[in-house]
């Protein structure tokens, strides 16, 4: 794995950023409107198996949660203001993740904002109503925990590390908050998994069926990602061969 330091990134700094940076980043960062593009694909995003592909993976993750979350604030479908309040506030914080990623990642980015292409009709689609648009989220909110759990235990990179973990407890709380306006319990069932026991990768999930968020593969997220449609973008690299 590569353990490379990140430029004029120190730990210092890094803690600097996440724990007093990211709470006023969250209130000044409202994402935009996405650029949806139903034909093209946009440039494909290519994952090395080091850290910095799996920093830079998780850093899609938040791009297509800040994304999400722009066009729900934009799709008139949550009328509850306290909803839409709290919409607004998510929105705000993936959009801060994508900030704090990006300087941690500093000149190890591989893609711009502007490279994402996004599915307008998968978007038209989640964004119909508020139960679609609340389901979407505890999914992304979901998918962002198993993976930054199942990442976290191949980053050799102590500051990469340190950034994911910082993140990995916002996006389970987000999910908790969405299920609970839904009525839905404030962990992820077994039924509502998109990746079922006999599918866990043993190595990674010693304890499964232990009240724990399993852990996913990189490779188990892709799919999951190009299950969503969402983006049009092809995927591929060593880190989810």
């Amino acid at each position: 794995m590569n353990g490379r330091k990140i430029g004029s990134t120190s730990r210092r700094s890094l803690i600097k950023w996440g724990f007093l940076g990211l709470g006023s980043m969250a209130l000044a960062a409202m994402p935009r409107i996405v650029n949806a593009q139903p034909s093209s694909r946009g440039k494909t995003l290519t994952f090395n198996a080091n850290d910095v592909g799996i920093l830079n993976f998780a850093l899609l993750l938040e791009e297509l949660e800040a994304a999400f979350y722009a066009g729900v604030i934009s799709s008139g479908k949550v009328t509850n203001a306290k909803e839409l309040d709290y919409m607004r506030y998510l929105g705000s914080q993936e959009a801060a993740h994508v900030t704090f990623l990006r300087n941690v990642l500093a000149n190890q980015v591989i893609f711009t904002t502007q490279d994402l292409s996004f599915n307008q009709s998968t978007l038209n689609t989640m964004l119909n109503s508020r139960e679609s648009i609340l389901n979407t989220a505890i999914t992304l909110e979901d998918v962002g925990v198993h993976a930054y759990n199942g990442a976290g235990t191949s980053m050799t990179n102590p500051t990469f590390l340190l950034a994911a973990g910082s993140i990995v407890s916002v996006e389970a709380r987000h999910a908790a908050g969405v299920r609970s306006l839904l009525g839905k319990p404030a962990t992820e069932p077994d039924s509502d998994r998109l990746v079922n026991d006999a599918n866990l990768n043993a190595a990674l999930n010693p304890f499964r069926g232990r009240a724990y968020d399993e852990l996913y593969t990189p490779k188990q997220i892709v799919t999951i990602v190009g299950s969503l449609n969402l983006i049009n973008n092809s995927i591929d690299g060593a880190l989810v061969a």
